[in-house]
């Protein structure tokens, strides 16, 4: 490790190979915590490369818990968090609406780190489970089109890695990745990170690990999801074509509001604000979903423009199936817990 951190040090950028040997080598515990440490802070204030991005990733997948699905398409919208905003779960809550479009969801998430509730807290407040076993995200998907991987159950061997990440209390490289780690072979995604300079990184990173199709964007007001504030900034990759672009709301034919209007709060909270967009309750929170909805089924293909995503996204609400596959997933994991208790 050490002929690593004295090389980024130096302000070389690693290999594609050589930051897979580094990062084995991080997994190894025979290594010293604090040079894991000196390599990732090296990591950050030199700046991360597509080559350094891409390696981490594909060595984190091929540590991760392996979930084969037989669905030939299967979607995530998982952002990276971290962006400070305190918002209700959006990513999550969209999640519900675009498998009630018809996507297949395999909805990648952790608990609260930088806002008061993660998607683990919110989804454990409905009721639903957060150890689910490969086979049963398989069942999950065929059954409901969603399933959750909760980002500690599928890589466990994160665990020593988050320790020292803490300890360091400032970002890093995995600060950028968590949603690129989804162990799941997905054909197309949408990220949502706090960091514009990191779209087109990331962009080109999705590309490389085998992505058709994907949007990375950053929200108005340096969200990780797309907001109602102002201009919203993308890049779609479509077959490695990267293309930036700017999206506000009002251009799909919905109102701009201020990022206090979209304000979470603790699990229980949370949990009521996404059953009331579940409902079609008008609100700021049902139209930040909506445009994130919309945005998502665009980046998977399957409406032909935002406008018309947002369209189908509304129709998932309003007829009642997004609300019908969260309620699905829950009546899921309440029959595991039974049978387990009566096994």
């Amino acid at each position: 490790m050490r002929r690593f951190i004295d090389s980024v040090r130096a302000g070389t950028s690693l290999t594609y190979n050589e930051m897979r040997e580094a990062t084995n080598t991080m997994f190894s515990e025979d290594i010293n915590a604090d040079d894991i440490a000196n390599f990732l802070t090296a990591l950050s204030i030199k700046g991360e490369t597509t080559e350094e991005i891409a390696a981490l990733v594909e060595v984190l997948k091929d540590n991760a818990t392996q979930i084969p699905v037989t669905s030939p398409s299967v979607f995530d919208n998982c952002g990276t968090g971290g962006d400070g905003s305190q918002s209700f779960n959006i990513s999550t809550t969209s999640s519900f609406v675009l498998a009630g479009a018809g996507l297949k969801v395999a909805k990648h998430g952790n608990r609260s780190i930088s806002s008061r509730t993660g998607s683990a807290d919110v989804l454990e407040e409905l009721g639903i489970a957060l150890d689910f076993q490969p086979r049963e995200v398989n069942e999950l998907l065929k059954q409901t089109n969603i399933a959750f991987l909760f980002a500690p159950h599928v890589h466990p061997k994160m665990k020593r890695i988050q320790i020292i990440r803490k300890s360091l209390g400032k970002p890093t490289i995995f600060n950028i990745i968590g949603p690129l780690t989804n162990p799941v072979s997905l054909s197309s995604q949408m990220v949502g990170v706090y960091r514009q300079d990191k779209l087109m990184d990331l962009a080109a990173v999705l590309h490389r690990i085998g992505r058709k199709r994907a949007i990375v964007l950053t929200g108005a007001g340096g969200m990780d999801e797309a907001s109602l504030v102002g201009d919203n900034h993308l890049v779609l990759m479509d077959e490695g074509e990267c293309i930036p672009f700017t999206l506000n709301a009002q251009e799909v034919g919905l109102s701009n509001a201020p990022l206090e209007a979209i304000r979470g709060g603790d699990a229980k909270e949370n949990a009521e604000i996404l059953k009331s967009v579940l409902r079609g309750e008008p609100s700021a929170y049902l139209d930040t979903v909506l445009l994130n909805a919309g945005i998502g089924l665009f980046a998977a293909g399957v409406s032909s423009t935002i406008q018309d995503g947002v369209h189908q996204a509304r129709k998932s609400i309003q007829s009642g199936r997004a609300l019908s596959v969260m309620e699905s997933v829950v009546a899921y994991s309440q029959n595991r817990s039974h049978l387990e208790v009566n096994a």
